[in-house]
């Protein structure tokens, strides 16, 4: 894939889809791609699994509305096979589908619940250098009373691949601080070949889940299986942290908003804006308000009232007291 005249890079972008929940989010990220960055030359694939023995029933987008609104926003439906996880771990799709995209070709992945607020195009990837959105708390590992401590558990991951763990350590965090070691939100990554990346990643998460080491007896790897694994690629691939200037990517460009009352709650005001503008068209707003969510928390003004609830300025330190908080309101929905 060339790059653009001008300079700027051309990349493919995927997200995943699949019935229910995700397939209006995609439609919302391709809604949102289109009008922030309408001159992103690259190519959107809604990556899809398909029914086979990993899953109880069919996981397609089978919708018609949801499949020709996706087409004319230029998102190209991109079919793939789970060999290894599926219904069991679905947050393994975004490692699978990785082997589906064009070889050879820079990619980024986002997470479907994911809105693009600026200019994709121009954000200075070096795709050389793999690297992952670092809004992230420290969920994993939860050290256990007989140890090993998080240095030893990473450590052992570390061995267990022939990595160089003591390269992948900010030196600058104290020992046993969880940001001394490489951690990553899965909901983007980007790298210079989906092939090797997503073998590399499918080898690793795959191993870990069989055989996992025995410093990690005790750990949960659902649903941080693919956020134990990630950092290990992008070590391996020679990437790193703090790879991207700041405030682009979950800032000014991107938006991984997880879940609607959330998005209220702590988001920008250009955010919400953005929302109600891509969702108020009718061609999209009749099919958008199939999903429950939207429905009560975009168009029918749940949201605002959510958001009267916070002061930006002064949110919740953790997810957790915010998400209690829309909950006693009533006002909590997925």
């Amino acid at each position: 894939m060339a790059n653009n005249p001008g300079g700027r890079q051309a990349f493919n972008v995927m997200i995943v889809g699949q019935a229910g929940r995700l397939q209006y989010e995609c439609l919302l990220f391709a809604a949102s791609l289109r009008h922030s960055a309408p001159d992103f030359a690259g190519r959107l694939f809604v990556a899809v699994p398909q029914a086979g023995p990993c899953w109880d029933g069919d996981p397609a987008i089978r919708n018609p509305e949801v499949l020709a609104a996706l087409a004319g926003l230029g998102a190209e439906i991109l079919p793939f096979e789970n060999r290894v996880f599926g219904a069991s771990y679905p947050h393994g799709n975004k490692i699978e589908a990785l082997l589906a995209l064009p070889e050879g070709e820079p990619f980024v992945f986002f997470d479907s619940d994911t809105l693009i607020c600026g200019d994709l195009g121009a954000v200075p990837f070096d795709f050389a250098r793999p690297s992952a959105s670092e809004r992230v708390e420290g969920t994993w590992p939860v050290p256990t009373l007989y140890g090993p401590d998080i240095g030893g558990i990473w450590q052992a991951l570390y061995d267990r691949f022939g990595l160089d763990f003591a390269a992948s350590l900010d030196p600058g965090q104290p020992e046993n601080y969880w940001r001394r070691y490489l951690y990553f939100n899965a909901g983007w990554f980007y790298g210079p070949c989906p092939r090797v990346f997503g073998a590399r990643f499918l080898d690793y998460a795959r191993d870990i889940r069989d055989d996992p080491p025995v410093a990690l007896t005790g750990q949960s790897f659902d649903p941080w299986l693919d956020q134990v694994a990630l950092p290990l690629v992008i070590h391996a691939l020679g990437g790193g942290r703090d790879l991207l200037p700041e405030g682009l990517l979950d800032g000014a460009v991107s938006c991984h908003y997880r879940h609607f009352p959330l998005l209220y709650a702590r988001e920008s005001d250009a955010v919400v804006a953005l929302l109600e503008t891509i969702a108020a068209p009718n061609k999209l707003k009749k099919i958008l308000k199939n999903h429950e969510a939207m429905k009560r928390t975009v168009y029918q003004g749940r949201g605002q009232k959510v958001r009267a609830m916070f002061d930006r300025a002064n949110l919740p330190r953790n997810e957790k007291a915010i998400r209690n908080r829309i909950r006693e309101a009533g006002f909590w929905i997925r």
